[in-house]
């Protein structure tokens, strides 16, 4: 059984190419026109997903065969094909960056790919970065499909003239669209990547006048359907944290959250109490705490503050009921957190840790744990670094066998600087987040 849609996958030949800003065009200028738009992210990603979230009105799954398994990807689009009206799947850093790349994506189902180049600083090169990914095959490794592609968008142009240099140099027979530099339009960054979009106060805008630039050109057409085939039959979810109220720590300092995840809990038949450390001075009346990621550096100063918060999370350890907390949230449960301006923050001190913030990027990849012979998958992104002499009770590995990120357990706590994708193994969550009795 499969479902036919539209569908095309947004690439690059690395970051900063502007994907993001032609995928959530693609999405505002379709949802204008009244068709109902499903947008993926491939890789794992939590900032770019807020971005297409506001632009499509739907909400953002995320893509990743090692990470999620491709029968749940396959089931990810399945689905989306057989509810929506075009089916738009955002790339990561380079089209064959990664392992997976999104190249295997796109050969593995079937997306023709849309490469956006930023041509900004070229002419008749730009012809030949896209012959090299239209033809580049990885050595040693045979593709499920060769790629299609669906044309090709040279982005911040900035001429007539240039527009014309461009296109004279690329195949008559590949569909082209040049689209001009406005730093109007611009969405804006930090160490991590794009803001969030609930950071971005004219974000509207910015996406109708992304979405203005579509009208008229190639890309207003919508692509070829391709056919999503139905995945294997998946396994019943079990309710193991039936009736569970599970506290989710969710605002501007904690805001890194898979929307699978969210799911797969309430799936798993959990209550969510969403709460904000930040602006909020007591916790919901709740059995579990999930303090995900995000940037609680740039909020030391609040979450120091706020001492309410910051007993009534410490009481919830000290009763010994569950707490999960990733990356950033791990961070928020040490001792001190130094910033980059090298200031000093106490935080809840329920691990004997400092976390001090850097200015490069000290991890970055998918990794695996194993908890007694089960296997639970994730990725790590992150700035800081933590100083501790507390043991991890397990390491993680890397794809390729490298040792990975730290994870800690104490009593029912459980912190790493891993982001956990629950449904690589809801039942190792359901343990971690489940009452004793």
């Amino acid at each position: 059984m499969s479902v036919a849609c539209p569908a095309v996958l947004i690439a690059a030949p690395g970051s900063g190419h502007g994907k993001t800003s032609v995928t959530a065009a693609l999405a505002r200028f379709h949802r204008r026109n009244g068709l109902r738009v499903r947008c993926f992210k491939t890789g794992p990603d939590f900032i770019d997903p807020t971005v297409l979230v506001q632009a499509s009105g739907q909400p953002v799954y995320n893509l990743d065969t090692w990470i999620m398994g491709a029968e749940h990807c396959r089931q990810l689009l399945f689905d989306a094909a057989a509810s929506c009206d075009l089916i738009l799947v955002e790339g990561v850093m380079g089209l064959f960056d990664g392992d997976p790349s999104s190249a295997d994506l796109a050969q593995l189902f079937g997306l023709p790919v849309l490469p956006v180049i930023n041509a900004s600083s070229m002419a008749q090169t730009f012809a030949a970065v896209l012959h090299g990914l239209r033809h580049f095959q990885m050595p040693g490794r045979t593709p499920a499909q060769p790629l299609t592609f669906a044309g090709v968008v040279a982005n911040r142009v900035g001429s007539a003239r240039h527009i014309d240099l461009l296109r004279a140099a690329l195949p008559p027979e590949l569909p082209f669209t040049a689209l001009r530099r406005d730093a109007d339009m611009a969405l804006p960054e930090r160490h991590l990547g794009l803001q969030l979009a609930q950071e971005i106060g004219d974000l509207d805008a910015r996406l109708d006048r992304l979405a203005d630039l579509i009208e008229g050109t190639a890309l207003a057409q919508l692509p070829e359907p391709v056919a999503f085939s139905a995945p294997e039959a998946e396994s019943a979810i079990e309710p193991l944290l039936q009736d569970v109220a599970v506290a989710v720590a969710f605002d501007q300092a904690f805001c890194f959250l898979y929307q699978a995840n969210l799911e797969w809990l309430q799936r798993m038949g959990a209550r969510l109490l969403f709460f904000s450390p930040l602006s909020d001075t007591e916790l919901p009346e709740a059995d579990a705490l999930y303090l995900p990621g995000g940037y609680p550096e740039l909020h030391a100063a609040t979450l120091a503050d706020n001492t309410p918060m910051q007993d009534a999370i410490r009481t919830f350890a000290e009763q010994g009921r569950p707490l999960l907390a990733e990356c950033g949230g791990m961070l928020y449960l040490a001792d001190t957190l130094i910033d980059m301006d090298g200031e000093k923050y106490p935080l809840l001190g329920l691990l004997p840790a400092t976390a001090t913030m850097g200015d490069r990027l000290a991890a970055l990849g998918p990794q695996e744990v194993q908890v007694d012979g089960a296997v639970i998958r994730g990725h790590t992104f992150h700035y800081s670094s933590l100083s501790t002499e507390m043991a991890p009770a397990w390491h993680a590995r890397t794809p390729d066998g490298r040792d990975g990120e730290s994870v800690y357990r104490q009593g029912s706590l459980t912190a790493s600087y891993l982001h956990w994708y629950f449904p690589s193994n809801p039942k190792l969550i359901a343990d971690w987040l489940r009452p004793l009795d």
